[in-house]
């Protein structure tokens, strides 16, 4: 099997709009949960959001895209990140454009961030807008293809929140068993009436700023994110900056219910098992668990028990959707960026908000960000509706 190297890393997020701007924020501890500037809502001025803080206009500007159009806020969010992450990469245009590259992104909200507009295209109430080919969750993607002239294989997938976990999963399988030698992977989401009013039906959005792994949590906070990796196969990264391995990968799905997770945190565990497996490490070799970590009550719950069930000392663990809200689909991606950046600069980010953890004394989150680490291997954990549960294990390269 093909060793599945990362070369290269792009991101925007409520924190950041580059990954370099993400990472000074975790150091700082410094979130982007707050009132939201650009998303209109009843909902705007009485719950926190993760939003990203430009507008369209200006990522528009941002990319050269002034008189492009079809262009949602999922868009123009996939775009800033995926260019950062081919051109950290130094990607050209002849392997953009290779048979032997892939991209695979994720996405849940699509164009839908786009409510208002939908419902009119979609109910005869206008004369058609820009937008009739964007509402799908695979829109952006296509915007990609045809902006960077990609020709291989191309796949949009939407698995809720573990959507651009499952983008990272596929793209290092493929690379693994020989059918590319390049993917790139990741995903996108704005934030949208269709989503918030969706979560707020089922009574899961905090109207304050979100405390994963705390007794008194009481929701989560929606943000925005896109997230994208280059992966290459060891042989295509000679020479390259090299910032880890997509070491191993677990999909489970428990099947349990439309929007919890079982109580055994069944597909949970599988995923992790699986992940660390497929790695082929010991489960103490896991220097740092980078949670999923909501804010909601089962969530939350069930994951520190299905650590428990696998680790005989649970590694340092944090969520970090405090600093940039649950970005949906891109949130595997905006975290498995996170990963990386702990396994390269020996770091140890901290999670926010906790007053009262719901774990005993000695299996705490890090509460405070710390660095000298040694952090090999790293366990990322996206788990979505519907049982979806996806692991991913970073590691060094020696």
């Amino acid at each position: 099997m093909k060793r599945v190297l990362v070369t290269g890393m792009g991101m925007v997020s409520a924190i950041g709009s580059s990954v370099r701007e993400n990472h000074l924020s975790l150091q700082a501890a410094r979130p982007g949960i707050g009132k939201a500037a650009y998303f209109e809502s009843q909902y705007a001025t009485s719950l926190p959001f993760g939003e990203v803080k430009i507008s369209n206009a200006d990522l528009k500007e941002q990319l050269g895209l002034q008189a492009s159009t079809g262009y949602t806020r999922t868009c123009l969010l996939s775009d800033k990140a995926f260019s950062e992450a081919i051109a950290d990469a130094g990607l050209t245009v002849k392997e953009l454009a290779s048979l032997d590259t892939a991209l695979i992104s994720a996405s849940t909200v699509g164009g839908m961030c786009l409510t208002d507009q939908l419902y009119r295209d979609a109910n005869h109430k206008s004369e058609g807008s820009e937008y009739l080919d964007a509402y799908g969750c695979s829109a952006h993607t296509l915007k990609l293809i045809k902006r960077y002239g990609i020709r291989g294989f191309t796949d949009t997938i939407n698995t809720a929140c573990s959507s651009s976990a499952n983008a990272i999963m596929l793209g290092a399988r493929l690379i693994r068993s020989g059918k590319v030698r390049r993917a790139i992977v990741g995903g996108a989401d704005s934030l949208a009436k269709y989503t918030v009013n969706g979560f707020n039906a089922l009574k899961i959005l905090s109207q304050n700023p979100c405390k994963p792994f705390d007794l008194r949590r009481d929701g989560l906070n929606l943000g925005e994110a896109a997230a994208y990796l280059v992966l290459e196969a060891k042989e295509s990264a000679h020479g390259k900056r090299i910032y880890g391995e997509v070491a191993g990968y677990g999909n489970a799905n428990d099947a349990h219910h439309p929007s919890a997770m079982s109580d055994e945190a069944t597909g949970a565990i599988k995923s992790m098992q699986e992940a660390i497996g497929i790695a082929g490490i010991d489960f103490q070799e896991i220097g740092y668990i980078n949670a999923h970590g909501t804010g909601t009550p089962n969530n939350d719950q069930v994951e520190l028990f299905g650590m428990q069930q696998l680790f005989e000392k649970i590694p340092p663990y944090s969520s970090t959707k405090a600093f940039t809200g649950h970005t949906l689909g891109a949130a595997g991606a905006v975290e498995a960026i996170y990963s990386i950046l702990s396994i390269v600069n020996g770091e140890l980010f901290p999670n926010l908000n906790v007053q009262e953890p719901i774990a005993p004394k000695d299996q705490t989150p890090v509460f405070q960000w710390a660095d000298n680490h040694q952090v090999n291997y790293v366990l990322s954990n996206s788990f979505g509706f519907g049982g979806n549960c996806t692991s991913l294990v970073f590691g060094s390269v020696n």
